[in-house]
């Protein structure tokens, strides 16, 4: 039973990624009165991807060549030590919300240096554009997760699970305004609406689509692979945190089949969450986004004041 759980710990977050996509954009489409493409068009999109040939510009060196590994592994990594299908990592205590949050802004490191490798003028923008975005948007992701690692004393994401699961009625003021902080800053962090516009490569528009325009074959399959790893890895660490329920330690093949249909209906619902608000909403001029990411930080004190008192 432990290898099923291991397994499922370590194929959960890149399979079923792509499939979130898909489905965030056919909800778009029928919001739009369009029919919209297949919700696995992502996976025939890697596919056709992973067998084109890679093109590299004569001025870039060895990052553009090693930033799309090392980006799409950390995906690898985080979705890996985060509690999927049970209240806790299958790797035991190594999940502590601080290195992941590190270890998330290791690989948008690495994504920019690839915007900049190239010496292409929109790679430039596009970096430029998402550290700054990064730099605003840690500290409402830091302080949306911290006031549930006060409640559990520890930044441990397992004890944080087991807390959350038996909260007061003050407590769920706390969860639901920290909640909101994190919600704000998984846009951001995942070049949504209205913060970027993940399906266009105008100038005024992109931030995460400039940073990998020079980027082809394989290693943009990898850079849109991670980049669904990530959106999985956010709506994962949403819906265990926040909504902590179906988790547990599955004992067999049934309690895991129930723990991870449960975890799949709360994802799913995420991301028509994140669907619903990307059609009903413009993106925002890029100087209207700091404000935003400061609501973002002032809900997440918000949320520890009440969880400290």
């Amino acid at each position: 039973m432990y290898y099923a759980i291991l397994i499922t710990q370590l194929l959960f977050v890149p399979a079923v990624s792509p499939l979130l996509i898909g489905c965030i954009r056919k909800i778009k489409a029928k919001m739009q009165n369009r029919e919209g493409a297949s919700v696995f068009q992502p996976y025939r999109d890697l596919r056709k991807l992973f067998k084109k040939d890679e093109i590299l510009s004569k001025d870039a060196s060895w990052i553009s060549s090693f930033a799309p590994f090392i980006v799409f592994a950390v995906t690898l990594v985080v979705g890996a030590v985060i509690p999927v299908v049970m209240s806790g990592s299958a790797w035991g205590g190594a999940g502590d919300f601080i290195v992941i949050i590190y270890l998330m802004a290791l690989g948008t490191f690495f994504l920019a240096l690839n915007g900049l490798d190239a010496g292409n003028a929109f790679g430039g923008l596009g970096s430029s554009r998402e550290m700054t975005l990064a730099a605003l948007t840690e500290g409402g992701l830091f302080f949306s997760l911290l006031p549930l690692a006060v409640i559990a004393g520890s930044t441990n994401l397992e004890h944080m699970l087991l807390h959350v699961e038996t909260i007061s009625a003050a407590g769920f003021v706390a969860l639901f305004a920290a909640f909101c902080a994190f919600f704000i800053a998984l846009l951001a962090e995942n070049a949504r609406y209205p913060f970027d516009n993940p399906s266009t490569h105008l100038e005024l528009t992109m931030v995460h689509e400039a940073m990998i325009i020079e980027t082809s074959g394989r290693s943009l399959g990898l850079m849109e692979w991670a980049a669904g790893n990530k959106l999985a890895i956010f709506l994962v660490l949403g819906a265990n945190l926040f909504f902590p329920w179906g988790l547990g330690v599955p004992a067999d093949l049934t309690m895991l089949l129930g723990a991870l249909f449960v975890l799949l209906f709360k994802v799913f619902a995420l991301a028509a969450v994140v669907g619903v608000v990307e059609s009903s909403m413009p993106k925002l001029r890029y100087f209207r986004l700091p404000p935003l990411l400061f609501a973002s930080f002032v809900l997440g004190v918000i949320a520890l004041v009440i969880s400290v008192f």
